[in-house]
């Protein structure tokens, strides 16, 4: 008989137990909500999309979710020009790479020459003393873009060597 009352008592103290944690998280889960009576208005948190940025040739932008890869990236800095290879990555389509650089360049003063879009896409840029290469390729898990900016030669007897 006592063994019997022993069981009830540990059974209805498991029981009491069980509801308090359930009772316990039940708040817990409530207490980020509000009613729709409430005043107070709760702001979803908005992923915000990173800006396009000018990053080693001053009238180039690059997509903000695109970042520098510096082992294979080489530019040539002077007071006058920039020239070099800027090699950049992220997690973007290829074809939508390909559209900012063509809706962009052309603000900057950039003449399209030719793209050739394929798996490894290249897009040829010119200015008025420079040539701009860009060549794209999606990979498994990034995009990578190599700008490629080098200075123009006229002639023999022109450009930087003269």
């Amino acid at each position: 008989m006592k063994k019997n009352i022993h069981n009830r008592i540990i059974c209805a103290g498991i029981v009491m137990l069980m509801t308090f944690f359930l009772l316990l998280s039940g708040c817990a889960v409530f207490k980020g909500k509000k009613s729709s009576s409430s005043t107070s208005v709760t702001s979803t948190p908005v992923k915000s999309e990173k800006a396009p940025h000018y990053k080693d040739f001053p009238d180039i932008l690059i997509p903000g979710e695109m970042k520098v890869d510096k082992k294979n990236s080489f530019v040539y800095k002077t007071p006058v020009f920039s020239s070099g290879v800027l090699s950049v990555k992220g997690r973007v389509e290829a074809s939508s790479l390909i559209r900012f650089f063509e809706n962009n360049m052309e603000k900057d003063n950039w003449s399209l020459i030719s793209v050739f879009v394929s798996p490894q896409s290249i897009m040829l840029y010119q200015k008025e003393n420079r040539w701009c290469v860009i060549n794209i390729s999606e990979k498994e898990f990034y995009t990578y873009a190599e700008i490629w900016v080098a200075p123009t030669v006229m002639s023999v007897d022109s450009g930087l060597l003269k």
